[in-house]
């Protein structure tokens, strides 16, 4: 019996989890998934509650269960503590704890969305990618704080550093997603200058070797950026270290017409994930039924597919989703009027009419 753990956390992420819920309930009913959930705090919900944005309890669902739902952390409130105790560190503990390293974030323009994309028309129809982003190093976890230089100013400093380890592993991700999609990878770094770049290539490119079967390329971020809106069809699997695919996944999300579109799946060796909308906690929407909630609906079709091998049940929800869609659902991100609630309803509704 599955268990999945079901981490809300601040702003609308309460909201769109509730959905992506009722969405597995529907499919759970009379038990034909055998699921079982388990709810718990975490980021500024259980800061303001217990003293810390990642309780022991809430770390011990996370390591029993087979997989995780994650909501969205962040909350204004808690922008001045100390950056140990900030919502946003939940993530990036877990992250750690569970060897979180592989963060898998599909980007595909569904039928009927093609107007709100904010490129042409023709152009954003191509876009179908997967960008793999390594989680586990880089800037994010690498030494960082603050000192006085020789002049007396203030400097501030993070250390960005990666072994071929933690390289090698990532880039088998790459090649794997690849080899189940159009066999085409591109790496993606700033090796012309940076050493930690440098290294990357040079291990990607050694890992290669194990694929033959996959063509290999190689571009620097900043022309990938630039790519993504010139000529994003020509992408099919992207891999790259966690800054850089931080930033190139969030704009890949707005050339597939908006964030609240895009889920993603942060895995670890084994298979075993947390699943999570790639947007934030937008507490300037929070509370309100604003909130898009496809890219956690999606995200859930991505926990059954990833960590729990139903991949009938992740297809069923995928479709339904782009049923809703074609069937003129929208909420306002995508120019439309639906509240969280009614777009969640015209998703149960189009997977109801798929069952039937």
């Amino acid at each position: 019996m599955p268990l999945i753990a079901i981490l809300p956390g601040d702003g609308i992420g309460p909201e769109v989890t509730a959905e992506a819920r009722r969405v597995l309930d529907a499919l759970d009913e009379n038990g034909a998934l055998d699921l079982t959930f388990e709810e718990a705090l975490v980021g500024g919900a259980a800061y303001h509650a217990t003293g810390h944005p990642l309780p022991p309890e809430t770390l011990d669902l996370a390591k029993r269960a087979d997989a995780i739902l994650f909501g969205a952390v962040g909350d204004p409130s808690c922008d001045a503590l100390e950056r140990s105790l900030r919502p946003e560190q939940a993530i990036l503990g877990l992250r750690k704890e569970l060897t979180l390293f592989a963060n898998l974030r599909p980007a595909k323009l569904f039928p009927g969305l093609e107007d709100a994309s904010a490129l042409k028309p023709e152009v954003a129809a191509a876009i179908d990618m997967v960008i793999v982003r390594e989680l586990n190093g880089d800037v994010y976890f690498g030494e960082k704080g603050f000192r006085k230089t020789p002049a007396g100013l203030r400097e501030g400093y993070d250390v960005m550093s990666y072994d071929e380890a933690e390289v090698t592993r990532i880039a088998h991700v790459g090649f794997k997603t690849a080899q189940k999609r159009g066999r085409k990878l591109c790496s993606v770094d700033k090796a012309n200058v940076l050493e930690t770049s440098q290294l990357w290539r040079d291990v990607v490119i050694e890992i290669s070797a194990h694929y033959p079967d996959v063509a290999l390329t190689h571009m620097y971020v900043d022309n990938a950026a630039m790519q993504l809106v010139r000529d994003p069809g020509q992408f099919d699997v992207i891999v790259t270290g966690n800054l850089f695919g931080d930033i190139l996944s969030d704009q890949a999300s707005m050339c597939a017409g908006s964030i609240g579109m895009l889920p993603s799946a942060s895995l670890d060796s084994a298979g075993k994930g947390l699943y999570e909308p790639i947007h934030g906690s937008a507490p300037d929407i929070a509370g309100q039924g604003k909130a898009n909630p496809c890219a956690t609906i999606l995200s859930a079709a991505m926990l059954l597919r990833h960590s729990l091998g139903l991949d009938d049940a992740a297809d069923r929800i995928e479709v339904a989703v782009g049923t809703a869609l074609t069937g003129g659902a929208r909420t306002a991100d995508l120019g439309g009027t639906l509240s969280t609630r009614a777009m969640g309803d015209a998703v149960l509704a189009a997977l109801q009419e798929g069952q039937a």
